[in-house]
């Protein structure tokens, strides 16, 4: 039983982290093809709608392949996690029907004309595709988050007669607490993975010397609208969500900050190593006090440690959950200082020729992505040992007739075809920005304006 519910698990998280590598990335850019396009509105330079192009053929080839990692995910829930679905599914099921009816059709139908009827809708109706499309990829997002949220914090269930949960509140699932903080917090992960790269692309092209009014426009957009979402993924989002987690999971933060006793006045741990058999963290680096003011607002406040609740309440893996914790934050802090001082030299006008900064921005495009598998990492973790905090256990909800040695040949299935996929989707993203915006193109007579209003 031990080894085939850590096969399913190990099955699962396989398949959420690969294919949560391109919803990030297509969330982030929704909004900036958005800016975009309202930037060719507002000046009346075809230059935008030209970068729009380029960025919208980008979407679509990371949103086709988001779409294929997806399906066996909805299938899982069936195949490997049939328990949980047959207890759940009338809660579950609701949000996950929603976000394929509603804001996946949204997305994919406007996505189209998008791409191809630009010159039949005009340039209201072109700019009212690419706000469609936005608010689709965003409403796809918030029905998955809703549904993670209720599996962290469940409301707005009852429980039948014979065990199963219902849905009694169909708005208090929707607006759950816990999801909206999750979903801004999310939300943000993905414009910053958006920022980077299209920051990245036009730092590329920068430095190489070539198409280099569009460089300057993809650095402009991907670090004014990177800072806002950097500085707004600490304050407010974050620390409402590690609220939300303090006073409905208090195991799960105590494992988190590598806290196993507790303490008045606790430190924030900067560094340091977990050793559970030992409780106890090594070699810490911490700021005293911190944690208490963080999580109470009072530098002496009292925060439980481990020791205050029984072994099997504790997530089963502490020093995995601390590790992707402490990743999230030390990269998101990262994130912060890149973006700041990347607007703070497009302000003074020297972000074009900071070689130093451009190479920075380019090499910080893997970064976003693991800072948010190590997010989701960190949610998924601290969950356990509960599958629904606090409602079924995580060894409740496997499939119990699908073999441990069934879940291994399709798991490796699974990594054969994704990699494969992979391959074809870097091949894709690199021969578009070989081609780059314009193939071909010669240079424009607006290139003059949209190089001095860069500028400014």
């Amino acid at each position: 039983m031990e080894q085939a519910l850590n096969v399913h698990r190990l099955h699962f998280a396989f398949t959420i982290t690969f294919h949560y590598i391109f919803p990030q990335l297509t969330m982030g850019l929704a909004l900036l093809l958005v800016y975009l396009k309202t930037k060719a509105l507002r000046t009346g330079y075809e230059h935008y709608n030209r970068a729009a192009r380029f960025w919208g053929r980008i979407f679509g080839i990371n949103f086709a392949v988001g779409v294929i990692t997806g399906i066996p995910m909805e299938f899982q829930f069936g195949t490997n996690w049939a328990a949980f679905s047959k207890a759940a599914g009338g809660v579950i099921g609701q949000t996950l029907a929603m976000e394929g009816v509603f804001s996946f059709f949204l997305e994919s139908s406007f996505l189209g004309l998008f791409l191809l009827g630009e010159k039949k809708l005009g340039r209201i109706g072109h700019w009212l595709s690419a706000f469609l499309v936005f608010l689709g990829s965003w409403l796809s997002g918030y029905f998955i988050v809703v549904t993670d949220a209720w599996m962290q914090h469940p409301t707005g269930y009852r429980l039948g007669v014979n065990g199963e949960i219902e849905l009694a509140s169909f708005w208090g699932l929707l607006l759950n607490k816990w999801a909206l903080w999750q979903y801004a917090h999310t939300i943000l992960g993905a414009v910053q993975t958006g920022c980077f790269v299209m920051a990245a692309v036009g730092a590329f092209y920068l430095l190489t010397k070539r198409d280099e009014i569009y460089g300057r426009t993809f650095v402009k957009a991907g670090v004014l609208v990177g800072a806002i979402a950097a500085l707004l993924q600490l304050f407010p989002t974050g620390d409402m969500q590690g609220g939300m987690v303090a006073n409905h999971q208090p195991v799960t933060l105590a494992a988190m900050e590598g806290l196993f006793e507790s303490q008045r006045g606790a430190p924030l741990v900067i560094l340091g190593q977990p050793d559970v058999e030992k409780s106890k963290l090594d070699n810490p680096l911490v700021i005293p006090n911190m944690l208490s003011f963080l999580t109470y607002r009072r530098w002496r406040a009292d925060v439980k440690g481990l020791s205050d609740f029984p072994r099997t309440e504790w997530p089963d893996q502490i020093p995995l959950l601390y590790y992707s914790y402490h990743v999230m934050i030390g990269l998101g802090t990262i994130f912060i200082a890149v973006m700041l001082v990347a607007a703070l030299l497009l302000w003074r006008g020297t972000l074009y020729d900071s070689r130093w900064m451009l190479w920075t921005l380019m090499l910080c495009v893997p970064l976003p992505y693991i800072a948010n598998t190590a997010g989701w990492m960190t949610a998924e973790l601290g969950r356990q040992p509960w599958l629904i905090y606090g409602l079924m256990r995580t060894a409740q909800g496997i499939s119990p007739r699908v073999a441990a040695g069934n879940a291994w040949f399709t798991l490796i299935g699974f990594m054969g075809l994704y990699t494969v996929l992979g391959i074809l989707w870097l091949f894709l993203f690199y021969r578009e920005i070989e081609l780059g915006p314009e193939p071909g193109a010669q240079a424009f007579g607006e290139d003059a304006a949209v190089l001095a209003a860069d500028l400014r």
